[in-house]
């Protein structure tokens, strides 16, 4: 890749964006992330959400104590000069926050704060067909984590040591993704994405009580169920109503919205995306491709 990255308010080459082995987020994983796409949008590149993922950023460095060298308005605007000197028509858009070089302990907090966002190609998350055939997928074997152990709200890095056993497992078992189960059995979430159940005409999606992140296309996703007049209910789901289900569907940034076409090697509805899968999923690129949006989730980015 040859695109310049933000770090720390200059532009430098991608291959000059370094950190030091001794830097804290390395031995302990002290950073918060963003992952967020800019769409080639029949009126041009645009930003899906800036200002919501830029907000849970600066939100999730709160929680773990960070203090932001940037405000959010500088985050945005950085973010949307960094898609602009890519030259990419679409990208996908990774803002990190961690601590950097200092003091070698738990302790993070001499340790500076540092900043960066890098914007790169991406594709499908789940594979090219993924979005219309769906994906075969296994309930995890590990769970998710407990409330109150560390804080699920905030998107950082150390958490996602849960989610890539979980992601391993599932490739290296043949399925494409794991769906993860809170500790006291209910559904919450995969390894990178929200989970929507479909029965009867109505969408259900474990609650954010479950120690699931509150993902962005998931919000997106509840909203567009509202406008279509779909029902949507957040509520403890045991695992079998999984196998039961009408239909299932993964969302998040990178997956946008993925239909689950069998878990467990249980068949899920007939094995093909479902109507209010399809339904979602054409509201949902109704935006990000056709640039429909009422809803004022696209920002522009300039030529």
């Amino acid at each position: 890749m040859n695109y310049d990255i933000w770090f720390n308010g200059k532009f430098v080459p991608y291959e000059e964006a370094k950190v030091h082995v001794l830097a804290h987020v390395i031995h302990y994983g002290s950073s918060v992330f963003e992952g967020i796409r800019a769409y080639q949008t029949k009126k041009g590149t645009a930003v899906f959400r800036l200002r919501e993922h830029m907000r849970r950023l600066l939100d999730s460095a709160k929680i773990y104590r960070m203090k932001p060298p940037y405000d959010l308005e500088a985050l945005q605007q950085a973010a949307i000069q960094t898609v602009s000197r890519s030259n990419l028509q679409s990208s996908y858009i990774r803002p990190i926050m961690f601590r950097g070089l200092g003091p070698m302990g738990v302790s993070p907090l001499d340790n500076p704060v540092e900043t960066a966002i890098a914007v790169f190609e991406w594709g499908p998350y789940l594979g090219a067909d993924a979005l219309e055939e769906g994906i075969d997928v296994q309930v995890a074997s590990w769970n998710r984590f407990a409330p109150n152990t560390v804080p699920a709200i905030a998107k950082a890095g150390g958490n996602y040591i849960n989610a890539s056993l979980v992601k391993m497992d599932a490739m290296l078992n043949g399925y494409e993704e794991g769906i993860m189960l809170t500790t006291s059995g209910y559904l919450a979430e995969g390894s990178g994405e929200n989970l929507f159940l479909v029965r009867d005409g109505e969408i259900y999606t474990a609650p954010t009580a479950f120690s699931i992140l509150p993902g962005i296309t998931r919000s997106t996703v509840i909203q567009l169920a509202k406008v279509a007049g779909i029902p949507v209910h957040e509520g403890s789901m045991p695992r079998e109503a999984l196998y039961i289900a009408d239909e299932l569907f993964f969302t998040g940034t990178a997956a946008e919205v993925t239909p689950i076409r069998s878990v467990d090697k249980y068949v899920i509805g007939n094995g093909k995306r479902g109507e209010i899968t399809r339904k979602i999923q054409e509201a949902f690129f109704d935006i990000v491709e056709q640039g429909n949006d009422p809803f004022g989730w696209l920002t522009p980015v300039p030529n």
